[in-house]
């Protein structure tokens, strides 16, 4: 069975050579086309049945749902506040049955508003397995890697210049977690870019990483008009405990 909470998935990276800049004329483009081999119906269609996908298939579906009209990157996700209290009384030495048939209920509401949240994708990973279906734990762990892997190619995260693209806020804490790092409390650093610091410096065969940039400029796009990010904003994120953001 995958380790819970975020196994080491991916490492701490030098700087990518050719990052994969989400091109958004391109995305609406193919993913609006019926006859696109990235119509985002068919596409979503594929990865709700937990069919096997490709690199460039989830980089227009990560992207492409930022069209679709379930995104609002604001709203409250009542699902994955149940999920988080629920992961507080985990035993993942032993996990209890019913809990798992709960906690993939909760995972699946959530991602109807969220669906590519690698936190509810890494729980499927670990209550699939608990329960002994080893299908659905491999395709929701292919889930989980080719969404991870969707936003680190998207840029290196080491300048403001070359952020990794989110669509959701939660999504950056993730990423950092993924590569077994501590995030401290993300810094709005423009209009459409944070930067996420780390607890601790880590060095790569290239340098030092002291932190990550994020491009939020679609969860900006999309925000209410009275919102404004400002004020502190809080995650409860995996085992991390909570995280404020202003």
């Amino acid at each position: 069975m995958k380790r819970f909470i975020f196994a080491l998935c991916m490492m701490l990276l030098p700087a990518l050579a050719l990052p994969k800049i989400p091109d958004e004329e391109d995305i609406l483009r193919k993913t609006m086309d019926s006859s696109s081999p990235f119509y985002y119906p068919s596409l979503l269609m594929r990865y709700n049945n937990l069919e096997h996908m490709s690199e460039e298939e989830y980089h227009y579906l990560y992207y492409g749902f930022a069209y679709h009209e379930n995104y609002k990157p604001m709203a409250t996700n009542n699902a994955i506040t149940d999920l988080y209290a629920s992961m507080m009384t985990l035993n993942t030495d032993e996990p209890d049955r019913e809990q798992m048939q709960y906690i993939i209920s909760v995972c699946t509401e959530a991602m109807y508003a969220d669906p590519f949240n690698p936190t509810v994708l890494n729980m499927m990973v670990f209550a699939h397995g608990a329960l002994g279906d080893k299908v659905k734990e491999e395709a929701y762990y292919n889930h989980l890697q080719g969404v991870l892997n969707t936003i680190m190619t998207s840029g290196d995260g080491r300048t403001d210049k070359y952020p990794m693209h989110i669509i959701m806020f939660s999504h950056a804490v993730d990423v950092v977690s993924s590569m077994g790092v501590e995030p401290k409390r993300a810094e709005i650093i423009s209009r459409n870019v944070e930067y996420i610091p780390l607890a601790e410096p880590r060095r790569v065969p290239d340098g030092k990483i002291k932190g990550f940039y994020f491009d939020y400029s679609r969860i900006y796009r999309n925000k209410p008009d009275d919102v404004t990010f400002k004020r502190e904003r809080t995650w409860q994120f995996n085992n991390l405990g909570v995280r404020e953001y202003k």
